[in-house]
């Protein structure tokens, strides 16, 4: 397949499988980049890791704002390019959201506690805080005992009626979080980036992302700089040996080319003696997703603990249907 035709397949795939039906604008931006010469022009222009959709789309919008259309497209990529690339090259895709906690919670709350979490692919650490969410699972609410200000976000989640909900929140001792370009909570230019992360019409997510940021700047969020394959063992021996270590990652592993390196990342945690939580997309792990049958609609990713599956649940924490 020719270079061009590559990538305007890449983004009709990504039109039809990923926004169609969660998007109208990604999807109709998505074929409108797929039909424009300019746009697979300039695709064609960097490297293969850096075409992906989601990071072109979320540069055009934070460059130019959000195209109207395929002219509008075009017209804000001729004005902004050098911005585009920029961005392109310099950011990843570090949607960090919240909301996946309520779908980590019941998994997180069966451990025994004290708990010392590393999150790999931690982006601004807001995943790191489970235990200072609100939950809303149908008629059950948990919260944590406080009255800070702001007050946490509540998390929305659908539970299947056999999903063992907690009872209570867990006791976490240590939080850590690991990732090649970690984001600074304190950053206006960070937070724009993960604010554009957000699809456009997604008004609730981009509340709750909001939210949770403003409660993460009353905390200190350790996020360090590091390779998940190389920098893990040396972070997980920090961890206070009276807690219970827990690694986990959310939509993290897809971005690691090759099964080798995935696997090999698998048994790096397994060396630490950490439980390992996996949330992601089923192809990450083939060996994991054997175990579970099928989903119960397409898109799902499958949490698994120590590679043994456990739910499907949405990508973005809005329900999960306990195995």
């Amino acid at each position: 397949m020719e270079p061009h035709e590559a990538i305007a397949d890449r983004y009709r795939r990504f039109a039809a499988e990923e926004a169609r039906g969660s998007s109208p604008t990604y999807e109709q931006l998505a074929l409108a980049a797929a039909g424009s010469p300019r746009v697979l022009q300039f695709l064609a222009t960097l490297p293969k890791e850096r075409q992906q959709p989601n990071l072109f789309l979320a540069a055009i919008r934070l460059c130019a704002g959000t195209p109207s259309g395929s002219q509008s497209l075009e017209s804000a990529l001729g004005q902004h390019e050098q911005s585009i690339r920029q961005v392109m090259l310099t950011r990843t895709t570090q949607t960090n959201e919240a909301a996946r906690c309520a779908v980590l919670l019941p998994v997180l709350a069966r451990l025994e506690g004290p708990l010392a979490l590393i999150e790999v692919g931690a982006s601004a650490g807001l995943c790191l805080w489970p235990d200072r969410y609100a939950y809303q699972y149908g008629q059950t609410r948990l919260a944590p005992v406080s009255d800070a200000t702001p007050a946490p976000p509540v998390l929305e989640c659908e539970a299947s009626e056999n999903t063992p909900l907690p009872q209570k929140l867990p006791s976490v001792a240590w939080r850590r979080g690991i990732d090649l370009n970690p984001l600074d909570v304190h950053s206006d230019r960070d937070m724009a980036w993960l604010e554009a992360l957000i699809w456009p019409e997604h008004a609730a997510r981009r509340e709750r992302l909001r939210s949770a940021i403003a409660m993460a700047q009353q905390e200190q969020t350790p996020v360090h700089k590091g390779d998940l394959l190389r920098d893990l063992p040396k972070l997980a021996s920090h961890a206070p040996k009276d807690a219970r270590l827990a690694v986990f990652h959310s939509a993290v592993l897809g971005y690691i080319p090759g099964q080798q390196a995935r696997d090999r990342f698998a048994e790096t945690v397994r060396e630490t003696g950490a439980t390992w939580i996996s949330n992601e997309v089923p192809r990450v792990y083939p060996w994991i997703a054997a175990k579970a049958g099928k989903a119960p609609k397409p898109g799902m990713f499958l949490l698994a603990v120590d590679g043994e599956p456990v739910a499907w649940t949405d990508p973005h924490g809005r329900s999960i249907h306990w195995l």
